[in-house]
């Protein structure tokens, strides 16, 4: 059996797309199974979303104004807390 270094070696050869699908293949290995009851409420819940923000009945809130507000209350609970922010803002793809 290869070591875990080799197989990560060689993973890192393939191309870019190649690596997304290995990556989705072993996350999925390791997710626990969602039960069809949660899964069909999110699917609702999902279809649900969409139909009201086509409708107009809900605006959408840019990405960088929903980081900004994680980022403040994990501050807030960082410092309460004393934890170190576990992301520098440097780090963050928009």
């Amino acid at each position: 059996m290869k070591s875990l270094e080799a197989i990560a070696s060689e993973a890192l050869l393939l191309p870019k797309d190649q690596r997304f699908t290995l990556a989705h293949r072993i996350l999925s290995s390791v997710e626990p199974e969602v039960e069809s009851e949660v899964e069909g409420a999110w699917d609702a819940e999902i279809r649900e979303r969409i139909a009201r923000y086509d409708a107009g009945q809900t605006a959408g809130v840019p990405g960088r104004e929903v980081f900004a507000e994680l980022d403040k209350k994990l501050d807030e609970k960082s410092n309460r807390e004393g934890f170190a922010k576990p992301v520098s803002p440097d780090c963050r793809v928009d």
